[in-house]
């Protein structure tokens, strides 16, 4: 299209290969894909008047998605101690040794709190709001968590986050009848890689438990598997996700390490090597995916897939500016204290109060909350002129805030993601978003428009 055209507009031009160019408004996300040099006035018109029909309608949905507090989960860190010692934990080791943790008691006061909480909200009585039992090891008070479940079950939909070290194979079917999401956190399909970062504190690792575990759920829909990027198994990304679709894993989870912690920069990945192998992931899930009937997705690669198509159903709140910390999701720690995200845990002035002196009310009100919330990528050098920052949405603020007590810096991942954005919107070019959803969710993405030239 040309600059001519578009000049009066609030799009922009991008190369994303050799043959197509995209034209996008990084305000609301409207985009077009066009063959490079198409200067047909008539396919530029209707591009021109299809934008122009819908602007409002993208400028006001984005708004709200990106600015409307609505709590919708909360992470339940209620024990410190951990069975594993991964290198890359989030949880300063000072605080996984203090071995603080939450009673029965006082989890079901926080419940109860957070049942008036969501009572008090309108809500859609459809969706539950969700609990999720997370860091450091939720399985090592077990028998609590198991009780919270069977207790409140009718109430909110809780989740698991789990090394597997404790997982039984007596657990599936509490499990699976509560309908019960579980996290299992596995990085390499490689035993000897696995183990160099999932460790546990008896010295091996827990990479035959969690396939185990892994192995009882038999593709259970609310089992991903989480694997952890680092410069030791980054290159066995494309055999992770073959390894993952034989155990009938539906969704896999593929996370660069968070350097929230300086001791784990060492770990991270050189992200040419994280663009090429990740790229390569997702190709085999599409391929496996094209060829059978039962497939497997790269949740968080999907995610961003949804922030072009489909911004509004976007599942994971870290792809947004600002974040879901402290508006979408909060964390509570075994200490009692509000956090925006549990990545914020052990840093200094991020707390919005106690749950149990203070309301939730007062914690999404509170300055550091707050403070979290105002990190918008409009505020961010770099981000504020990049055309993909509202699919983006440079994260992490506790990253940066911990890698340069700044949380105004870009993502040590900025390139990644712009290589990873680029490589989606080729996809969609080719007609490939089948594969990149389970398919009854591809079945029900609404397109809001939708321009066949």
């Amino acid at each position: 299209m040309s600059n001519e055209l578009i000049s009066n507009f609030s799009l922009h031009s991008e190369s994303i290969d050799r043959n197509k160019e995209l034209i996008i408004d990084p305000d609301n996300v409207f985009w077009a894909i066009l063959k490079k040099g198409n200067h047909d006035p008539l396919t530029q018109r209707k591009i021109l008047a299809l934008y122009k029909k819908v602007k409002t309608k993208l400028n006001t949905q984005i708004k709200e998605l990106r600015f409307k507090t609505s709590l919708n989960a909360v992470y339940l860190d209620a024990v410190d101690a951990c069975n594993a010692n991964c290198p890359y934990c989030y949880i300063p080791s000072k605080v996984r040794k203090s071995k603080k943790e939450l009673s029965e008691e006082q989890l079901v006061w926080i419940l109860k709190k957070l049942t008036g909480y969501f009572k008090g909200q309108r809500r859609d009585s459809t969706n539950k709001p969700v609990i999720i039992f997370h860091a450091s090891e939720p399985l090592l008070i077990k028998n609590r968590i198991f009780n919270l479940i069977d207790k409140f079950n009718h109430i909110f939909h809780f989740g698991i986050q789990t090394n597997a070290l404790l997982l039984e194979k007596s657990d599936i079917k509490f499990i699976k009848n509560n309908k019960v999401s579980v996290g299992i956190s596995l990085d390499s399909c490689d035993y000897k890689v696995n183990n160099r970062s999932r460790l546990n504190v008896a010295g091996g690792g827990n990479f035959y438990k969690a396939v185990e575990a892994i192995e009882w759920f038999r593709g259970y829909e609310g089992l991903n598997v989480i694997s952890t990027i680092t410069k030791y198994n980054v290159k066995t990304l494309p055999q992770f996700v073959r390894f993952m679709h034989a155990k009938r894993v539906p969704c896999v989870l593929l996370n660069p390490v968070r350097t929230t912690r300086r001791t784990t920069v060492k770990l991270r990945p050189n992200q040419k090597d994280l663009t090429r192998y990740f790229i390569k992931a997702v190709e085999e899930a599409i391929n496996i995916s094209q060829r059978q009937k039962r497939g497997i997705i790269i949740g968080n690669f999907s995610n961003i897939v949804l922030g072009i198509v489909s911004p509004n159903a976007r599942r994971l709140m870290c792809d947004i500016s600002p974040c879901g910390g402290g508006r979408c999701f909060l964390t509570i720690t075994s200490g009692g204290d509000m956090i925006p995200c549990g990545e914020f845990t052990g840093q200094e002035g991020f707390s919005g109060g106690n749950i149990f002196t203070s309301s939730i009310k007062e914690a999404l009100n509170s300055p550091a909350f707050k403070k979290v919330r105002a990190r918008v990528v409009e505020k961010i050098k770099e981000c504020d002129e990049c055309l993909y920052r509202n699919i983006c949405g440079a994260p992490c603020p506790a990253e940066a805030a911990s890698l340069n007590k700044d949380m105004y810096k870009i993502s040590p991942y900025c390139d990644f993601f712009k290589e990873l954005i680029n490589y989606a919107f080729k996809l969609i070019a080719a007609d490939k978003i089948k594969y990149l959803f389970h398919k009854d969710t591809a079945k029900n993405l609404k397109y809001e428009y939708n321009l066949r030239l």
